[in-house]
């Protein structure tokens, strides 16, 4: 039966019919686009709405499809480009195709492609999801005369975490406070991430650099000291400070391990030095605070002793609050910065994916709990 061609008024009535069908595959959240023809010979495209979500070392399809009156028309000069958004007027090329020949750009070589299932599929393919690709990306496609974008947003699965360094706090401009996140195995989070957060229950009275270069900080719980008792719930924003001269703490964002956290059994405390070499010669390295709040949050992480970590704090993670563990409520507790070489504690190791591998020790107690324990 022959196609029947609707008006164009009605066409994107049509097309929200047809718009959306959510499946899960490989624990990812994959989302369908389907776009009904036209007969305008405009390019159509449409990216599914909300928010796809993944956890760092997934793979994740972004899903962008297109369509356009293909008669008299090359297929091999239809163009497709996807860029990641960074600001307002700031873009990253992750992928540009033209016909066969396909390219791909700095971090995403190696990583990126187009899905290509059918005629019209544009979805890009992303595999080892970093810290890095979470935002928001643009599917450009063209051919010779005609062309259209949509968007996507990227979202990861992780932890919110507030972090100050060893010379204390509100001690890091904006691009210390960017190099502190990553040395703790984060990036800066961005508000949404922030917001999310406070929405599960954040409550943190020192404001931080986020990713945009806004100072903000998420209260659920308003008291005296921390912008007065009356004031609503709510991320406070102190709005866009001087990058270089205004100093804050920082909220980091992390996800998922690409391996494990531990407390390496000892019959004694260590100071730093002794917890560092003990790592060490477990094969091993200190954990960083970043992959021990995901330990915590992900891995349902539970330990009440403190420990020593790559930065020199010590502190440890509460899933399940109980008597004599630092309260009432879960959490990473947080005992400071001690003297690396006088105080005694225990150690959090990290072993990633190739050590886990390789190497197997008795010496290490990864303890956690099941959901229904919780």
């Amino acid at each position: 039966m022959p196609y029947r061609f609707l008006p164009i008024s009605d066409f994107f009535w049509a097309l929200s019919i047809y718009f959306l069908i959510t499946a899960s595959c490989d624990r990812e959240e994959r989302k369908i686009v389907h776009v009904q023809e036209d007969h305008t010979g405009e390019v159509i495209v449409q990216t599914a709405p909300g928010v796809v979500t993944t956890h760092r070392g997934g793979t994740i399809i972004l899903p962008c499809r297109y369509h356009y009156d293909d008669s008299g028309e090359d297929t091999d000069q239809i163009r497709v480009k996807w860029s990641k958004i960074n600001g307002s007027s700031s873009f990253t090329d992750v992928l540009v195709s033209l016909g066969k020949q396909m390219r791909t750009f700095g971090s995403y070589e190696n990583r990126a492609s187009l899905q290509e299932k059918d005629l019209g599929d544009a979805s890009l393919v992303i595999q080892n999801v970093t810290l890095e690709d979470y935002g928001r990306y643009e599917c450009e496609v063209t051919n010779e005369l005609e062309d259209d974008t949509g968007m996507v947003q990227l979202d990861l699965k992780g932890v919110i975490f507030s972090y100050h360094p060893r010379l204390g706090r509100y001690s890091m401009n904006f691009h210390e406070a960017e190099e502190a996140c990553k040395r703790q195995d984060g990036i800066l989070a961005s508000y949404d991430q922030v917001h999310e957060a406070w929405l599960d229950g954040l409550n943190w009275c020192n404001a931080g650099w986020l990713q945009d270069g806004s100072v903000q900080y998420p209260i659920s719980k308003p008291r005296e000291e921390c912008g007065k008792k009356e004031t609503p719930t709510g991320v406070r924003n102190y709005g866009y400070r001087h990058k270089n001269d205004e100093h804050y703490d920082a909220f980091c964002f992390t996800s998922n391990l690409n391996g494990n956290v531990y407390f390496l059994k000892s019959n004694r405390k260590m100071n730093f030095q002794e917890a560092s070499r003990a790592c060490e010669e477990n094969g091993d390295s200190l954990a960083k605070v970043g992959q021990l709040y995901a330990a915590w949050k992900l891995q349902l992480m539970d330990r009440c002793e403190a420990g020593w970590l790559g930065d020199g704090s010590v502190r440890y993670p509460i899933v399940n609050p109980r008597a004599r563990c630092g309260g009432s409520e879960p959490g990473v507790r947080n005992l400071g910065f001690p003297s690396k070489k006088y105080k005694l504690f225990g150690v959090y190791c990290y072993r990633g994916e190739e050590g886990k591998k390789t190497h197997k020790s008795n010496n290490e107690d990864i303890t956690t709990l099941k959901s229904s324990q919780v």
